[in-house]
């Protein structure tokens, strides 16, 4: 019988958090899995389950390391229209350069894989959804209190269109979009909510 202590499981599911984020469910099997981990089936089903239960705990703790930091860190920020552009300039820096580049988001793949029918995973990604929702309508707030927005401007849809802005930028950047581009696309969206200066 395998010795569950002889790896850590923690180390083990960021590896398993790469492999996923980067291949996607679909096309990983446990045998990559297997090779990526260095673990046996036997010490995989032990500790995590089969593959589905793999998934959703791989799902559920990139959403704790990368997803809910950021968040937290624009609903916290109070500057309103600034930390938005902030929060969409490091996802387009993170989505188009460096380690992770045109990996996409791990969240954003699942709401467009098959995996989304699950319950488990269903759950994760709504909440997910509201959660990034909820960050952007906490900064729209602080952009309408120090009048930044444009008259009319309603944080709740607002907060709704960029929250789906995000999960745009996460896609079209795993397919190769241009980093300026998604960034034009940002600036045009945020100038559309944002109150123009006297000239």
């Amino acid at each position: 019988m395998a010795d569950i202590k002889h790896f850590d499981p923690d180390t083990v599911l960021d590896t398993v958090v790469r492999l996923f984020w980067k291949q996607g469910v679909a096309t990983t099997g446990i045998q990559d899995v297997v090779t990526a981990t260095g673990l046996n089936r036997s010490s995989l089903y032990a500790t995590f389950g089969g593959k589905q239960e793999l998934y959703l705990a791989a799902l559920r703790r990139y959403v704790e390391r990368r997803s809910a930091p950021m968040f937290r860190r624009l609903a916290r920020d109070g500057r309103g229209l600034p930390a938005v552009a902030d929060f969409f300039d490091g996802l387009v820096d993170t989505r188009c350069s460096g380690e992770y580049a045109r990996w996409g988001c791990m969240v954003s793949n699942a709401h467009a894989g098959a995996e989304n029918g699950d319950p488990g995973v269903r759950t994760l990604l709504d909440r997910h959804h509201q959660e990034l929702r909820d960050a952007m309508y906490a900064a729209l707030v602080a952009a309408e209190d120090q009048g930044q927005l444009a008259a009319g401007a309603d944080p709740a849809a607002a907060a709704d269109l960029l929250a789906l802005l995000a999960y745009g930028v996460n896609l079209r950047s795993r397919a190769g979009a241009d980093a300026e581009a998604l960034r034009r696309t940002v600036t045009a969206a945020l100038d559309s909510i944002g109150r123009r200066s006297a000239a």
